[in-house]
Formats: structure tokens, sequence, C-alpha cells
């Protein structure tokens, strides 16, 4: 075995041996000698300081050969020495040494001419640096990544977090919605059930009463599955004229259903609040997302209070909000739970972070809540005291505009309809599309029909002139309803269309659902919808007037 001493190159001193064993990093000669690979295929560790086992792991190497100790990847370590040997030129690198699993910051340069065979490494430990840094790395990447998908696909991040947060929704409510709807489809099949009975027995004087509960029943169980799918449904929803006191009629029932009977729901709100152009499923999603965290906030039951008022806000009152001066709707969540700590309250917003245990919340919703407020030229705030419980505002502008604009959830009285008319009807459900032929026959229009996308382009071929355009979203045979509209439109520019569909495709509708001569009814609808939303259309089409 070489000894430090012993090497011409190696000066045995004091001065030398102080500095040596006290140095922080880890410091070692090498020797490179010939082997069974080839020559100059090892090396020998001629000297190593005490700090050479702290930063490798590896103990008692002086003497030994590398391919004795590290077999597997002395290849690599030779290599990148044997460099050094051969050019005289020092390297900087960092390297695993996988034996025992420690990352390695290494200097190394050649001691003398290459004769002499000697290389000089020192070398530390930065194992917990190289975790830290790929950690931060995944993170940088993935956050980048998240940012370069917010610039380019804005709308489809935004429709993705809303999902989500609709999903979360979704999963509170599950239970009480199929509790109710197992109800009402008792209520539909046993109806059905009676009138077949009473036509077996030639009686008829019972059937309207269990035709008027079934129907009942059938639209009960039809809300519930509109309010699942508005809390479930990707799509890219628009603003428009909306009277927060008649959507929160129906959505109180969905909060007393979600928060549970421990919380008293109570509301308070200006009888005349003023319209505001928002989307009213986002909205409804945001005031949820409050709802369910003032739950939270109050496990031991409590009181929650959702209020909505007129503000009109100008100099400082406006300016400390954020907002521009003008009118505003108010929206309030407020609950006498636990509240925020004051620590939290200005980190409430951001996303991911939140202070519930861990498997109980995302941390998303806030943020989802101030991104729709921003979005809708509002804004939200958040008051709470620890122990006091929690208030969050949002501010949403009044709407000046006058509702004249075409409401594709209009329904009541609408004009006379003119016979004749010639409508496409396309729905792969026969049922379906019997129903639709038949209730728009009773109308006196002329119904075509065809049961996929190829057979409905077969018909246009056939039917060059038409008025109106029903068709479903999802059809069989490659072509979906927006395609068969779209080929439609192209032979036919500005023909109406009414999308029928059992449930909102945003890939499929989000183009065309908010443009003039375009509708979209959900199933299951009543039949005087079908009806008055195709007159509707069709008075576009007979009296034109100006664009809506």
């Amino acid at each position: 075995m070489s000894g430090g001493a012993s090497h011409p190159i190696l000066a045995d001193s004091e001065i030398y041996r102080i500095l040596f064993e006290s140095m922080d990093d880890g410091f070692c000669v090498i020797e490179f000698v010939d082997s069974a690979h080839g020559p100059l295929s090892d090396y020998l560790h001629l000297v190593a300081n005490s700090a050479y086992e702290r930063h490798t792991g590896i103990s008692n190497v002086v003497g030994q050969r590398l391919r004795d100790i590290v077999p597997d990847e002395a290849d690599n370590w030779i290599a990148f020495y044997g460099k050094v040997l051969h050019t005289g030129e020092p390297i900087r690198f960092r390297n695993e040494l996988v034996a025992t699993g420690r990352h390695l910051e290494v200097s190394s340069f050649r001691l003398g001419s290459f004769e002499n065979k000697l290389v000089a490494v020192l070398f530390k430990d930065v194992t917990d640096k190289v975790r830290a840094e790929v950690a931060l790395q995944s993170l940088n990447e993935t956050l980048e990544q998240r940012v370069a998908d917010a610039l380019a696909q804005r709308e489809q991040a935004e429709s993705a977090l809303r999902q989500a947060q609709k999903m979360e929704a979704v999963g509170q409510l599950t239970g009480g919605l199929a509790h109710d709807f197992n109800n009402l489809l008792a209520g539909i099949t046993g109806s059905f059930e009676m009138i077949a009975r009473r036509l077996e027995q030639g009686r008829t004087d019972d059937a309207e009463r269990y035709v008027t509960a079934g129907l009942s029943a059938a639209r009960r169980a039809a809300s519930l599955t509109h309010r699942l799918l508005a809390f479930s449904r990707r799509q890219t929803l628009s603003p428009r004229p909306t009277a927060i006191n008649a959507l929160l009629v129906e959505f109180l029932e969905l909060v007393r259903r979600t928060v549970g009977p421990e919380i008293t729901v109570t509301t308070a709100c200006d009888d005349n609040l003023w319209h505001t152009l928002v989307d009213a499923n986002q909205l409804e999603n945001a005031m949820l997302n409050l709802c369910i965290n003032a739950r939270d906030a109050m496990p031991d039951g409590g009181m929650l209070t959702i209020e909505a008022l007129n503000l009109q806000l100008h100099g400082e009152d406006a300016f400390k909000r954020g907002l521009a001066a003008g009118e505003y709707v108010a929206i309030t969540v407020s609950d006498t739970g636990v509240g925020i700590a004051p620590e939290d309250i200005d980190r409430v917003f951001e996303p991911f972070f939140t202070t519930k245990p861990m498997g109980r919340g995302t941390g998303l919703g806030l943020s989802m809540v101030y991104g729709f407020a921003r979005q809708s030229n509002g804004i939200v705030r958040v008051r709470s005291d620890p122990g006091q419980g929690t208030q969050v505002r949002i501010y949403l502008p009044r709407h000046h505009g006058l509702d004249e604009e075409f409401d594709q959830s209009a329904t009541g009285p609408v004009g006379a309809a003119q016979p004749g008319a010639r409508i496409l009807v396309v729905d792969d459900e026969p049922t379906v599309r019997m129903m639709m032929v038949d209730a728009l026959g009773l109308l006196d229009f002329d119904c075509i029909e065809a049961h996929d996308g190829p057979s409905a382009l077969a018909m246009l071929e056939q039917n060059p002139r038409l008025d109106l355009l029903v068709t479903d979203v999802g059809l069989p045979g490659g072509l979906n309803g927006r395609q068969v509209a779209d080929e439609a439109r192209r032979r036919q520019p500005g023909l109406k269309v009414l999308f029928v569909t059992g449930y909102a495709d945003s890939v499929v509708l989000q183009k065309d659902s908010t443009e003039a001569g375009v509708a979209v009814l959900t199933k299951p609808f009543a039949i005087d919808d079908l009806q008055s939303r195709a007159i509707r259309l069709l008075e576009m089409v007979w009296n034109p007037g100006p664009s809506v």
C-alpha cells in the first residue's frame, strides 16, 4: 500500500497535516494504476482525510482500489478523473455515489505531470441540496406549466378549476339527491302503473289525477338532475342579466341540504335588488363554496346568513375596496364559526392555501371565488375575527342594460305559430324523436326526421330549404349535432338551430350557444318549452327585424 510520505510529490509537513485533517470538505489523492480492465483502468487511494468518510459514507479507503470499493460504478469515476490525468485541466462536476446514495460536488486537478499519475480530489456531500433542487425544479416545472396553460388556454383552465369545485360540491349533495330522486321515481312509476291498471279496467275517471301526479314528480326529478348538472358539467358559460333574489330561492334548498340540520340558514335581501351581469351557474358555484367553507368552520353547528343588498360606492368607499365608483350588488355569506387567524387572512385567496385538515379541502375554493368575481368585473373581500366568525362579500356591478335580448331560457306566451314551417328533427332515440315530431306537428309544422348525422345530411340534400333544425347534440354515425348544424348553416346561411341535449357539452356548444338564431334546450323538457322555443326561433325567420 502506498503512503503519502513515500511519494516524491507529497510533502510531509506538520502544516500540511493540520490543514489536511481540519478541512470540512473531503479530500483524497488517487494514483492511477493498471488492472485487468486495461492500462490506467483503476486507481488507488493514497491518502484521504477524516472528512472523506463523513461525505461519502465509505470508511478506510486508504490503500484500497476503486474497483474493489464500488465495482458497479467504477467506470464513471475513472472517466471523470482520467480526463483530468490525461489533459491536465481541472474540472468541477456533481455526481451521485450510488453505493451510498450520496450526491457529491467535486473539484479535481492533476498533481504534477502525467507520468506521476496522481490526481487530487476535493469534494463535499450536497445530497440535501440536490434533493431540494430537484423538488424545487419539479415545482417550478409544474408552476411554469400551469402558467403556460393559463396563458394559452385561459378559458380551459378556468373551466377545469370550476369543474373541480363543482364536483366537490356534488359530493356534498349526492346522498340527499339520490334519496329524493328515488322518491320521485317511485311517484313516476307508480303513476304510470296506476294509469295502466285503470285502462285495463276501462276506467278513465282517475287517469287525470295520476297523470298530474306523475308529471309533477317527473318535473321535480328533472329539476334535481338539472341542478346536479349545473355543478358538474364542463361548459364555458356566458354572463346574462341575473336577478339574484330569484336565484337564491332555489339555491337555498341546496344550501340547507349541504350544511345539514345543525346549521341554521337565514337570508336578508333587498326587495328591489338590482340585476347584475353574471353567469348564474358560476355565481351559484361560488356561493356554494362559501357556504361549504362556512359549514366546515362550524363543526358544532351555528348560523349561516346569506345577504344581498344594493350599494352605491363613491370616493374613499370604492377606493378602499379596490373598485371603481358606481353601483354594485353585494352578496355576503356570514357564519358564526371559528374564524380565520390574522396571519392567514391575507393568504385565503391564494391558490392551494388551506387551513383545513389533510383531505378536507383543496385550497382552491376561495381562489375560484376571487377569480369569478374579478372575471365579472367585481371583487371579493373577507373579514374575520378568530372565534367570532367570518364574512365573505362578493361585489358585482349593477347591470343597466335592457333585457330585450333573445333569452334561450324564456318560456311562456309567444307569438302565434305560422303553419307550414319545414323543420328537420334529428335524434337517435326513437321515442324522443317521435315525441318531438308529434309535438311540433300539433302546431301544424311540417316535420321531417333523421336518426343520426349522415341521415340528417341526406335529408338536407333532399330538402334544401329549411326553416329550423332541431338536433340532439350527441349523435351516432360519426357526426355530432354541432357538425350537422355547421354543415346545414353552410348550405343555408342563417338557418335557425335548436340544440336538444341531455347534458351540456362545452366542446360542441360553446361556439354557438350565445349566437343569434341558436338556442339550447336541455332534456328532459316540457312540450310547451319545446314548442315555445321553436316558435321563438321561427319568429326570427318570419319577422327578422334588427339583429339580436
